[in-house]
């Protein structure tokens, strides 16, 4: 159950962002490392040209954290 439920809770990174907190939010998310998602994006850009595409619309849709109490 937990593990169906990490794409519900995913949001932006405040803390591990280059740009826009999107692979820092994955790699909170998941339990891949930031540094894995962003070489995983740099890759789809240059073979497959989608990459920022998908990057671009993760940062659009994706919602920001919620500030802490």
């Amino acid at each position: 159950m937990e593990q169906q439920n990490w794409l519900h809770r995913l949001t932006l990174s405040k803390k591990d962002r280059w740009i826009g907190g999107v692979c820092g939010g994955l790699g909170e998310h998941t339990p891949v490392p930031s540094w894995s998602w962003r070489l995983l994006f740099v890759l789809m850009i240059i073979f497959f040209g989608t990459g920022l595409l998908i990057y671009i619309l993760l940062w659009i849709f994706v919602p920001r954290k919620a500030h802490d109490h």
